[in-house]
């Protein structure tokens, strides 16, 4: 699936929820699966941890859709060329820099 049609699937199921719910509303959901997706890579079993992974990722597409903000084209834009700093890939930054 790519990230386009995560970002459709997740607005067609819950897109007049999310509307309704609006940015801020939201990014506290997202914040909480987040926190959920730490305690799961902390004490979770695999299937566990594979389950936060997917909420975190359609509270993200969540917010985006909210935001207007293309994950696809985003994505590409930013790591397209590899490494946003050196335009590598693998990254051949030092250990100092980010990523």
């Amino acid at each position: 699936m790519r990230l386009s049609e995560l970002q459709t699937m997740i607005r067609e199921t819950f897109g007049a929820k999310d509307a309704s719910r609006g940015t801020e509303g939201t990014f506290m959901w997202f914040m909480q699966e987040v926190g959920e997706l730490a305690t799961a890579l902390r004490n979770g079993t695999p299937t566990e941890t594979a389950h936060e992974f997917a909420d975190v990722l359609a509270w993200l597409a969540t917010l985006a859709n909210i935001a207007g903000v293309d994950l696809d084209k985003a994505m590409a834009e930013k790591y397209g060329a590899g490494c946003p700093t050196c335009r590598r890939s693998p990254c051949m930054c030092s250990v100092a820099e980010k990523p």
